[in-house]
């Protein structure tokens, strides 16, 4: 059972959700709202989640949105380095073999977090 869950806050949560599903091929688990706006939200990838919300205008304390860096292991790299380049992710780093067996490849999102996604399964 998973027991870290990377957290985030953006600028406009629901269009981070519709980016991450569309860039790098998250699920919706669970979104929940307060007035129509975004307030809490739940996305899978693969057996993994992380939770999402708006940047509070009160309230307990966080990192600033942007200041995040996640990896992600997914089984077909150059696939979704292309998905991710389609729907207009930024591009840091290409797809490489590393010296350890992965693939690799990292991306920014749009209020600047960075995604590595990789074949490495550390827990594997």
């Amino acid at each position: 059972m998973t027991t870290v869950f990377p957290t985030f806050r953006y600028r406009d949560p629901a269009a981070a959700i519709e980016f991450l599903e569309r860039a790098f091929g998250f699920s919706r688990h669970a979104v929940h709202e307060d007035g129509g706006a975004v307030r809490h939200a739940e996305l899978r990838h693969g057996d993994g989640m992380i939770m999402l919300g708006a940047v509070p205008e009160d309230g307990p304390p966080g990192p600033p949105p942007g200041s995040g860096a996640t990896y992600v292991a997914v089984d077909d790299v150059d696939a979704l380095h292309e998905r991710a380049r389609a729907a207009g992710a930024e591009i840091l780093i290409e797809p490489f073999d590393t010296d350890y067996g992965s693939r690799d490849f990292a991306a920014r999102d749009l209020d600047g977090n960075v995604w590595y996604f990789g074949t490495y399964r550390p827990q594997a």
